[in-house]
């Protein structure tokens, strides 16, 4: 097996880690087998063994406890590489790396779906394979941290001494311990949705008959710690009243935003307000410490993932330019008379360019969205205001789609009105959300299928006017409990992947990141977007301020 050899000063030096680095290979190919190991061991790991099925590779890692598994998707037996990696992942949590020859769209979706950790196609260069292992451990510490966190924040909570009730910002239960559960008399199955108000109702000792305003509210109002000074009375779910002392706190997320609402109570039979006071203050600021780490440990994620994608994207595009200057090479050989004749070998190779370049724009489009989420998300994007002319603008995007719509048989139908005023925006911003909004309706839009393009301006009281802006398509719906995760990240609703991939008109894979960078821009822009799904057609209503609030003094 040909390896591209590391420099020696990048290869790991087993001897010198203080833990070295143990791998589980599962290969079904004796010679390819014995090549991955010494590639393995060149680069300073400890090959643990060697699995030629799967069942053999869950047996050993069961035996051997590996620090990684590089595993080969195809295997003879009953068990394929995907199947034993799932089986590891979820008996073991050894992360498990998939080695493979095939890069068919089938065989990635596999993989995809399951714990990945990373994906090398063979033959393995040792650069590939070091920067796979490495990124595979890296990932595993992170995801074993955050796990290991959240039970941390799980078990503080439970063992707390006082009531801790956790809501979200529209005041909805959604956490209580089991001091809140044994003083409400609510437990926390009961109490999940439903309004802090029905689980927590609080009444003045003087006057048991009068309801008190519940602190959550007024935090939420404020979105300061409130403390309870006058005494009070918890009606539990039986009736019964029981003499608390309490306070509620804000949960903030890193913009500063309210996101819900800690409350930390306790019985108290001699009342000593100041006390308990300080007590309350203390444990929110402990539960308010965990939230901070937990939201650190999310941005970590966040940002590994941009480190990654700035690191794939100059070999990428690399990569693409070695396909552009082989394709020419190709080309002029073709120009040659003694090569122009029954060279079949030309045709396959030229096949072969067209898939390779095919998967790397499908890949750098993934890199490219990857980037350009974190930049709107890091408000490091500047924007630049110009009126937009929509009866012009919309026929000019279109004008890229219409050779493709005609090809699969689509009408595009635009309902513009000359007259429209204006649209203050960002023409760029706004051009790559309105074509990934076209892309995806003519993705899935079937023969004989429409695809409308409408836009009105709505004018309420007291409100700057709005754009409304439709696009819509026929042909399929996406089904209700689909239709909320539609923006989110790396997400692919199955009703249309399935139904698409019925028909003769679906011949390309999607990352799962178009919609959710759609939103971003959208929402950046200063407006919102809503997907909505029935009668046969799926609609995607933007709404636009036709001047940007950021931007009420350009002229």
């Amino acid at each position: 097996m040909p390896r591209e050899q590391l420099p020696s000063e990048q290869k790991p030096n087993a001897q010198k880690l203080a833990r070295p680095v143990h791998v589980l290979v599962v290969e079904d190919e004796r010679i390819v087998a014995r090549d991955i190991k010494a590639c393995l061991e060149g680069l300073g790991y400890i090959v643990a063994g060697v699995a030629t099925s799967g069942e053999e590779a869950i047996a050993k890692a069961r035996d051997l406890c590996p620090n990684i598994v590089l595993m080969d998707i195809r295997l003879e037996g009953g068990m394929d590489g995907v199947e034993a990696a799932q089986h590891i992942w979820n008996e073991l949590q050894i992360p498990v790396i998939y080695a493979t020859g095939y890069s068919d769209t089938a065989t990635v979706d596999r993989a995809t779906d399951s714990e990945l950790f990373g994906y090398i196609l063979k033959p393995i260069k040792e650069r590939d394979l070091y920067i796979a292992i490495k990124n595979a451990l890296q990932r595993q510490h992170q995801q074993t941290s955050l796990i290991e966190q959240q039970r941390w924040v799980n078990t503080i909570l439970k063992a707390i001494g006082d009531g801790v009730i956790v809501t979200n910002a529209q005041g909805q239960v959604k956490f209580l311990n089991l001091v809140a559960e044994a003083l409400t008399g609510w437990t926390l199955e009961e109490a999940v949705n439903h309004p802090l108000l029905q689980v927590f109702q609080l009444v003045d000792e003087q006057s048991p008959h009068v309801p008190l305003e519940n602190p959550v509210t007024e935090v939420l109002r404020t979105g300061r710690t409130v403390y309870l000074v006058n005494p009070v009375l918890l009606i539990t779910k039986d009736g019964r009243q029981i003499p608390i002392a309490d306070s509620a706190a804000p949960l903030k997320d890193n913009q500063g935003n309210t996101i819900g609402v800690v409350v930390v109570f306790r019985d108290v039979a001699e009342r000593e307000l100041v006390q308990e006071r300080a007590i309350a203050l203390q444990r929110t600021q402990l539960l308010e410490s965990q939230m901070s780490e937990l939201q650190r440990l999310s941005q970590l994620k966040d940002d590994f993932l941009g480190t990654v994608s700035h690191e794939l994207r100059s070999p990428l595009a690399n990569i693409k330019m070695s396909i552009h200057m082989l394709e020419m090479s190709l080309d002029r050989q073709r120009l040659s008379p003694q090569e122009s004749e029954g060279d079949t070998s030309s045709d396959r190779i030229t096949r072969y360019l067209k898939i390779l370049r095919s998967e790397c724009d499908q890949e750098l489009n993934l890199v490219n969205d990857l980037l350009e989420i974190q930049r709107l998300e890091a408000n490091a994007t500047l924007f630049d205001w110009t009126p937009i002319v929509l009866s012009e603008w919309i026929p000019q995007v279109i004008e890229a789609y219409e050779g493709r719509a005609e090809q699969q048989q689509i009408q595009i139908r635009v309902m513009v009105s000359e007259d429209m005023p204006p649209l203050i925006s960002d023409r760029t911003i706004l051009t790559s959300a309105f074509s990934e909004l076209l892309n995806n309706a003519c993705k899935y839009t079937p023969p004989q299928g429409v695809i409308v393009i409408s836009a009105q301006v709505e004018t309420q009281p007291d409100a700057a006017r709005t754009l409304r802006w439709i696009v819509s398509n026929t042909g399929i719906e996406i089904l209700p409990n689909e239709l909320p995760h539609v923006f989110d990240k790396f997400y692919r609703a199955p009703s249309l992947v399935n139904a698409a991939s019925l028909g003769n008109y679906y011949h390309q894979r999607g990352t799962g990141l178009g919609l959710a960078l759609v939103q971003k821009q959208i929402v950046c822009l200063g407006g919102a977007i809503a997907v909505q799904s029935d009668s046969g057609e799926v609609r995607f209503v933007i709404e636009l301020p036709l001047t940007p609030v950021s931007h009420l003094g350009w002229q």
